[in-house]
């Protein structure tokens, strides 16, 4: 189980019979997991018959930072431009490409590591304060570790220059010495502050010799019998080689440059040259390698790695690749404390140290609290071709399997989630699938998230998907009453079933208050209302009374009765065209011909002689109203037959 965080939330669970003794289950893979049923015995018999507690803790906590959050999304848009480079691009080409991305995520890192920083400094809830240390320390060794695989495996640096960018590394993760430094310098009389040693010290550990002599100028204009000695130890730091890897000098004069400069400090420590100051003395053991004057100055190095680097500086600077992994080994083993076991970023380190990449992935898969570091690591040494012969057995490859998991714990979050599908678009074996499974969890919050999926499935051809979202949507607005919005769901889901309901309901709503809701929908159904003959029914419906409000009579008419005679409309229907033919029938001028109104009077006939139904008939029946519109529409159908048989007989003769 893993380690949590925060306090967990307690769930009370009704009807669980307390006699039982645990009850757990993982809920995946989201970041939910119920653990553990605990019955607390108290000294009431009463309370041992309530309900069992269940304890839900999360196991990722880090997605729910609003700082985390901003790396989650930064590096999202650096992985989706790192697909988008072409595999035909020149290899030599892509290499600078591929440690430019590598220096951008780090950038991304350290830019929430000085928020971090700065929040954690700045609260006043102690709590919080340490859960903000907690993820700085946890980013800390993620940009030590990912600048290491970049200097070792993305940079792939040769001898000579491994060694410059190994101290690169080393002093970007040991920057205290400057602020020190600072602290010294700035004082009434800095050869006199306790620190000076130590900053000086630490200059020459850390190879940067210039910085080194600035200092101890203050210490020799302070000392004048002393000055010989100062100006010895500044020449040996002053001739101290450095490797230039885009220089003339090859590595071989540059090793023997280096064994010269080397013989020279070793003969001014046989000569006891600064026998008479300690730290001088100190300095110049250095300059020579010497292991035990190294391991004096732990507390100045303050990690092992960086004992390793001032080790090979001073004794070996045109180190292999292929030899690391000797002096790494070594260095820890004199380092660190024989009775306490390596750390787990030590572990890591000498992985790194050793070539093992995946050693590297696993140790970092156990020891970090998410997947963000050892999916896009992944991902980026894949596209370096360093994990191409490593596949997993169930099928996918290492890089895949990572953005998976990674993407699907971005899913269990409210926003988030969106950056999830941009990751399982690039895995081409299994993510589609776990997206399909992915977005039916999505909660469908609102029509505005709702839209957002069904953009998403849409822009995939995930028909299934898109037709259940559409679904979900169209019964929650008309179990809310909210009949345009779902129509407008069922129309987008091609779902002709849910449609002629909802069409049902528009038209019993129209029964009820003689006026349609949501007509801007219904006025722009266009082909959508070929769905379902219902719907079709609908629109044309409404067709008829715009036909009608615009006093278009005579087409209004028409469409009337063909939506009767064509059994468009259903039976039940069929009182209320007939009603709404009525101020037709009332008008001046003859609307319908004589055909037309021996087929009006054919339906009412056929309505009233029970063939609607006997729900139909018994409310006729019942209702006097009813009873009264049917002798008003008969009379009104004589009438206008007569004077259609007159106006269709006069126009013959």
């Amino acid at each position: 189980m893993e380690e949590v965080d925060v306090e967990p939330t307690t769930t009370l669970i009704p009807g669980i019979d307390v006699t039982q003794k645990h009850l757990g289950f993982v809920w995946g893979p989201g970041d939910i997991l119920v653990y553990e049923t605990k019955y607390k015995a108290t000294g009431d018999p009463s309370a041992d018959q309530g309900c069992p507690s269940v304890h839900v803790v999360r196991k990722d906590e880090d997605i729910y930072s609003p700082i985390l959050r901003k790396l989650f999304n930064e590096s999202h848009h650096i992985f989706v431009g790192l697909q988008k480079i072409k595999d035909d691009v020149p290899s030599k080409n892509k290499k600078s490409q591929f440690v430019s991305i590598s220096k951008h995520y780090r950038s991304v890192i350290r830019a929430c590591m000085e928020e971090l920083q700065q929040v954690a400094v700045s609260t006043r809830d102690a709590i919080l304060g340490a859960q903000y240390n907690n993820q700085l320390s946890i980013l800390l060794a993620v940009e030590i570790i990912w600048n290491l695989c970049e200097v070792l495996f993305i940079e792939a640096a040769p001898a000579g220059a491994l060694q410059l960018h190994l101290l690169d590394w080393v002093r970007l993760h040991k920057a205290d010495v400057d602020e020190k430094a600072q602290e010294v310098l700035q004082s009434e009389s800095p050869t006199e502050h306790p620190a000076y040693w130590d900053v000086v010290t630490s200059y020459v550990l850390q190879g940067r010799t210039d910085e080194a002599r600035q200092v101890l100028v203050k210490q020799a204009s302070f000392q004048p019998a002393a000055r010989a000695m100062f100006k010895l130890l500044d020449s040996l730091l002053m001739k101290m080689p450095i490797f230039s890897p885009g220089g003339t000098q090859t590595l071989t004069e540059f090793d023997v440059e280096w064994r010269h400069w080397r013989e020279e400090c070793d003969r001014c420590l046989q000569d006891n040259s600064f026998a008479s100051n300690r730290h001088l003395e100190a300095i110049c053991k250095i300059l020579v390698g010497d292991e035990d004057t190294l391991l004096e100055h732990k507390d100045l190095l303050g990690t092992w790695y960086h004992f390793l680097v001032t080790r090979l500086l001073y004794s070996h600077p045109t180190v292999k690749p292929t030899e690391l992994h000797y002096y790494a080994q070594s260095s820890m083993d004199m380092f660190l404390d024989t009775r306490s076991g390596p750390e787990p970023l030590d572990s890591i380190l000498l992985a790194a140290f050793e070539f093992d990449i995946h050693q590297v992935i696993k140790d970092c898969s156990f020891a970090l609290n998410n997947w963000w570091f050892v999916a896009h690591l992944t991902d980026l040494l894949d596209h370096c071709k360093l994990l191409q012969s490593h596949n997993l057995h169930f099928g996918s490859n290492l890089r895949e399997f990572l953005l998976l998991e990674y993407a699907s714990g971005l899913f269990s979050h409210h926003s988030l989630w969106q950056l999830a599908v941009g990751y399982f678009d690039h895995c081409p074996e299994f993510g589609r699938v776990y997206l399909e499974l992915q977005v039916e969890r999505v909660p469908l919050d609102s029509e505005r998230k709702a839209l957002k999926v069904l953009r998403i499935c849409e822009q995939r051809q995930m028909a299934e998907q898109v037709r259940s979202i559409c679904k979900i949507m169209a019964k929650r607005a008309l179990r809310n009453n909210r009949l345009g919005s779902a129509l407008s769901w069922s129309i987008r889901a091609k779902d002709a079933a849910f449609a002629t309901l909802i069409s049902e309901r528009f038209l019993q709503d129209y029964c009820a208050h003689g006026t349609f809701s949501d007509l801007d929908l219904i006025d722009n159904l266009g082909s959508a209302m070929l769905l379902s003959d219902r719907l079709t029914f609908l629109g044309q419906y409404r067709e008829f009374h715009k036909l009608y409000g615009e006093t278009r009579f005579a087409e209004a008419a028409t469409l009337l009765l063909s939506l009767m005679t064509a059994k468009i409309a259903p039976q039940s229907f069929w009182m209320t065209l007939l009603t709404d033919a009525l101020p037709l029938l009332e008008q001046r001028q003859v609307i319908f011909s004589a055909d037309q109104t021996y087929e009006l009077m054919h339906c009412l006939e056929e309505l009233t002689a029970g063939n609607a139904g006997p729900s139909l008939d018994q409310s006729m029946q019942d209702a006097d109203i009813e009873t009264t519109k049917v002798e008003l529409l008969r009379l009104a159908l004589a009438r206008n037959l007569a004077q259609a048989i007159v106006k269709e007989g006069t126009v013959e003769g």
